[in-house]
């Protein structure tokens, strides 16, 4: 395969019920570039439709998670040059991915790669992760939803000064403030992404996504609407072959055995 040819996403079996989707861009610190973007696209729509995926991990190849958007795709641009793109379209695909998606922070997690973690449900990072929003120091700001999602992560004060000043912290620092799930070695990042992954994928998909969905739609309406939507889909469970199951099994005093329907 010519390096012109070769894949920017790779997406593998990490174990049973568990895809792995590597940003492999080692050359250019994994940053996310048109082709990457699109390809990360058709790695989520055809993982969100495989019934046998039930759980993502997404890393990137090397010393880095992603280091941000590629500049030298965006320097000579025009504002209808970056509208033509309509590339919230893209994000959207990840952002409305049905099933719980693991970020294993290596290395940079930079503008566009910060965002991106947070698109995920859970960030591992490694001790070597770094995070933060620079954009400010290339005159501009934030563009993948870096001033909404960082806000809703970390609170308004914590975030304002990291878009702010464009300041990198460290990964220490990133779970201090809450922007991180957890810290480990970055030996064992992928180990510890692959357990969570795995004991999570042993659990009841349905139950999974609908608690992944009522969260983060509920995230933006009042407490009332949400109780309401929370309330709803708890009900609707009930009709699973999975609620079936993990009740029967409590009470039989054995592991269930979930089939995700």
């Amino acid at each position: 395969m010519t390096e012109a040819a070769k894949p920017s996403v790779i997406v593998e079996d990490l174990a049973p019920h568990v895809a792995l989707v590597r940003i492999d861009r080692p050359e250019a610190r994994n940053a996310l570039n048109a082709e990457t973007r699109a390809a990360l696209v058709e790695a989520f729509q055809r993982l969100g439709a495989d019934p046998d995926v039930r759980v993502v991990v997404l890393t990137g190849t090397g010393k880095a998670f992603v280091a941000g958007a590629d500049i030298k795709d965006m320097a000579s641009r025009t504002p209808p040059d970056m509208m033509a793109r309509r590339t919230h379209l893209q994000w959207q695909v990840i952002a409305q991915f049905p099933k719980p998606l693991i970020a294993a922070v290596n290395g940079f997690a930079l503008g566009g790669g910060c965002e991106l973690a947070m698109h995920a449900d859970i960030i591992i990072a490694a001790e070597s992760a770094r995070f933060g929003q620079p954009e400010i120091k290339i005159g501009i700001m934030p563009g993948a939803g870096g001033t909404q999602r960082l806000i809703r992560a970390v609170g308004k004060f914590k975030a304002m000064k990291l878009m702010l000043t464009g300041a990198v912290i460290d990964a220490h620092e990133a779970d201090r403030i809450g922007l991180v799930t957890e810290v480990v070695p970055d030996a064992e990042l992928m180990e510890r992404a692959k357990a969570l992954a795995v004991e999570i994928a042993g659990l009841p998909p349905v139950a999974l996504a609908e608690i992944k969905d009522v969260a983060l739609t509920g995230e933006d309406l009042p407490l009332a609407a949400a109780l309401a939507l929370e309330r709803k889909a708890f009900q609707l469970l009930f009709s699973t072959e999975d609620q079936k199951e993990g009740m029967g099994a409590f009470l039989d005093k054995r592991s269930p055995d979930f089939k995700g329907r």
